[in-house]
C-alpha cells in the first residue's frame, strides 16, 4: 500500500522516526543555477549518421574502446558487459579509467586472466583500465582484476583507487566457482599488480551494486541489488583504521544495515521531499553469510528495511545518495515506483527521498529505470537508463526536468525486435570537460564532449 504524507504523520505513531517535508531536489546538485543546464537541457538529439549515438547539437564522441577488440596490453580481447566506471587524474594531464565487467560464466568475451591478477580460475569478470592522453587519445588499455564474478557497479576511495563490487552470492563448487563470490575488491588503476586480487571480506558476502565512501569520516556506504524477496538492504562499513590509504580496508571493520523504524520497505514511500529523522543502523549479525544470506538474518525486534532494487551510490556534498531502479508489487514490494533516489546525511542521521520518477510524480522519466548515476560537475545529475527498447543518458535539473543527454543506437536484439544496451558508468574527466559512458551489450565505452554548462 502506498503511504501518503497525510498517512505517515496521522496513522503511524511513535513507532516511525520522526518526519519533515522539505523541497529536496536541490541538494542534489553541486553547480548554481546559472552554470546548470537549462530548462530544455541540450536541445533534442540528432541522428549519428554512425548509427552509434545520438548527441545534441554541439556534442561529439569518441569511442575509446569496443568489446571483442584487442586489448592494447596484448593479454586478449577486449571483455564484454561493460558497467560500473570511474575515471581518475592520470600522468602529464591525462585520465585513467578504471571500467567493471558484468561477466557471468557465459560470457563470450571473459575478462582475461593475467597472472597476478585473479582471485578464482573460474570467474569471467572484473576490471579494465583505460590509460588517456591529455588529448583523449587512448595510450594503454589492460586488465586491473580477474577471476571475480559479476563485477557490477563500485565506487572510487578518496585515496584513488577503485573499489569494485561482486553481484552475486554464488559460492565455491557452484556454476564452475573454485572460490565464494559476493565480495568487493580494491583496484589500484594506476599499479594493479600492488593491489592484488584480495576480497574485503568486511565489507560483507552479498549481491553488491554500488559503494561510495564518505571522504570526512572514511565510513563506507554500501547497496545490496536482491533479486528476489526479501530484497535488498542499504549498508554502511566502519573501517578500523579509516583514511588508511591503499590496503587499509582489509584491517577490517564493522558492518551495519539501515532501520527506518516502521518503514520495512522504502518502496511505499511516495513523496520527495519525506525526512525520516534519526534513523537506525544495526550490526549485521553474519557479515559473511555463513550459512544465510545476509537479508534473510535475524536482525532482532524491529526488524530491518529493505527495497527492491538498490543500484547506484554516490557520496556528493555531505551526504550518501542511493538508488532504487524500480519497484513492483508483482515482484513483492509494497508499492510500486520507477525509481527512487534517496538521500542519507551522516550529521544529521536523517534519510530524505529526493527525487520519485514516474507518471503520476513531478519527476517523469520518459523511458524507465534508472541504474548507474553521477553528478556533472557544473551541477545536474546524470541518470543511465536501464529497461526496455532505445535506451538514454538522462538529465535531472533542480526543477526536476528531465532531458536527454545520449541515446544509444546500438542494436543488439533479433532482426524485428530490436533492444538496445543499457547505459552504464556514467562518469566524468576530473577537469568535468568530457563525460564517459558505457554501452553494457555490444561493451562500448564512449568519450563525450561539448559545451558541458
Amino acid at each position: 500500500m502506498a503511504v501518503t504524507r497525510r498517512q505517515i504523520l496521522a496513522g503511524t505513531g511513535a513507532s516511525v522516526a520522526g518526519i519533515a517535508f522539505t523541497g529536496a531536489l536541490g541538494d542534489l546538485f553541486s553547480g548554481t543555477p546559472a552554470t546548470a543546464a537549462p530548462r530544455g537541457g541540450y536541445g533534442p538529439l540528432l541522428p549519428d549518421p554512425a548509427g552509434l549515438l545520438d548527441l545534441p547539437a554541439g556534442f561529439s564522441y569518441r569511442v575509446l574502446s569496443r568489446e571483442g577488440e584487442p586489448l592494447r596490453s596484448g593479454e586478449g580481447p577486449v571483455p564484454g558487459r561493460c558497467d560500473g566506471m570511474s575515471a581518475f587524474a592520470g600522468a602529464r594531464g591525462g585520465v585513467r579509467l578504471v571500467r567493471n565487467h558484468e561477466n557471468r560464466p557465459d560470457a563470450r568475451h571473459p575478462v582475461p586472466h593475467t597472472p597476478g591478477l585473479v582471485y578464482d580460475r573460474g570467474g569471467k569478470g572484473g576490471c579494465t583500465v583505460l590509460d588517456l592522453d591529455a588529448y583523449g587519445e587512448v595510450r594503454s588499455e589492460r586488465v586491473g582484476i580477474a577471476g571475480t564474478a559479476v563485477n557490477c557497479a563500485g565506487g572510487p576511495t578518496p585515496w584513488g583507487t577503485w573499489l569494485t563490487c561482486e553481484e552475486t552470492e554464488d559460492k565455491a563448487g557452484t556454476k564452475g566457482y573454485e572460490k565464494d563470490h559476493g565480495f568487493v575488491f580494491e583496484v589500484d588503476p594506476a599499479q594493479p599488480h600492488r593491489s592484488g586480487a584480495v576480497p574485503l571480506t568486511a565489507l560483507g558476502r552479498f549481491a553488491h551494486e554500488a559503494v561510495a565512501v564518505d571522504p570526512h569520516t572514511g565510513v563506507l556506504y554500501e547497496t545490496e541489488d536482491a533479486f528476489e524477496r526479501p530484497f535488498g538492504l542499504f549498508y554502511r562499513f566502519l573501517p578500523d583504521r579509516p583514511h588508511g590509504g591503499p590496503g587499509s580496508l582489509g584491517a577490517g571493520g564493522t558492518l551495519e544495515a539501515l532501520r527506518v523504524p516502521g518503514v520495512p520497505d522504502l518502496s511505499v514511500v511516495r513523496e520527495a521531499g519525506t525526512v525520516f529523522e534519526a534513523v537506525e543502523w544495526v550490526p549485521v549479525p553474519d557479515p559473511q553469510a555463513t550459512t544465510t544470506p545476509i537479508r534473510f538474518q535475524d536482525f532482532g525486534r524491529g526488524g530491518i528495511t529493505h527495497a527492491q532494487k538498490l543500484e547506484g551510490c554516490y557520496w556528493g556534498g555531505r551526504a550518501v545518495h542511493f538508488v532504487s531502479s524500480f519497484a513492483r508489487t508483482s515482484d513483492g514490494s509494497g508499492a510500486t515506483h520507477f525509481g527512487q533516489v534517496w538521500k542519507y546525511d551522516p550529521a544529521a542521521r536523517n534519510l530524505t527521498l529526493s527525487v520519485v520518477f514516474g507518471p503520476d510524480t513531478d519527476v517523469r522519466l520518459p523511458g524507465e529505470s534508472p541504474d548507474n548515476i553521477c553528478l556533472a560537475p557544473a551541477g545536474g545529475l546524470m541518470v543511465c537508463e536501464d529497461g526496455g527498447g532505445a535506451q538514454h543518458v538522462y538529465g535531472v535539473d533542480r526543477r526536476g526536468e528531465v532531458y536527454a543527454v545520449a541515446r544509444n543506437r546500438q542494436d543488439v536484439g533479433e532482426p524485428g525486435a530490436p533492444e538496445w544496451g543499457e547505459f552504464a558508468g556514467v562518469t566524468f574527466s576530473p577537469d568535468g570537460s568530457t563525460m564517459y559512458v558505457n554501452c553494457y551489450d555490444p561493451g562500448t565505452t564512449f568519450a563525450v564532449t561539448g559545451p558541458w554548462r
